[in-house]
């Protein structure tokens, strides 16, 4: 997994909204980007309605939100529609950012080992250096522990 300290991987992903989405779009801005295994499923629709409940507070503090996860922009489109999301949903089908940042690793359930995506967030600054992770996050109330964090890491 990227560790705090590293520069932004370079990606290319489109949004929900059919926008595509670079490591140069997150300059100049704080941004949390948090990887999730998969659309309207019970512990991500809790993590993405967590941050979608605190998006008011991300936004007053100038940070911006992306979900990450291997679902199709139209299931994006669909999970955002659902539970009102106010926050881009990039779409890595092909799973190049989650390798990047190291998220993408093997599962096992049921005995069954398989590849899926690790829920873990991520908090870049303006420059684009990752200045902290968080892997195997708990979804409950992610929004305000992010929150608690950024006071901690913003001037």
């Amino acid at each position: 997994m990227i560790t705090a300290g590293n520069p932004l991987p370079q990606f290319s992903l489109q949004d929900d909204s059919g926008t595509t989405v670079t490591e140069k779009s997150l300059l100049g801005k704080w941004s949390v980007l948090y990887f999730y295994p998969k659309d309207d499923t019970p512990g991500c629709t809790t993590e993405a309605c967590s941050l979608r409940d605190a998006q008011k507070d991300f936004l007053e503090k100038g940070v911006s939100i992306y979900g990450i996860s291997k679902d199709s922009v139209k299931s994006h489109v669909k999970f955002r529609e659902k539970f009102h999301l106010t926050f881009p949903l990039l779409a890595d089908v092909e799973t190049t950012m989650a390798q990047a940042f190291g998220v993408w690793v093997e599962k096992s359930m049921y005995g069954k080992k398989y590849m899926g995506m690790e829920r873990s967030t991520f908090i870049v600054n303006p420059e684009g250096t990752i200045v902290a992770v968080y892997p195997k996050v708990d979804p409950v109330d992610h929004g305000p522990f992010l929150l608690q964090q950024l006071a901690e890491l913003m001037p």
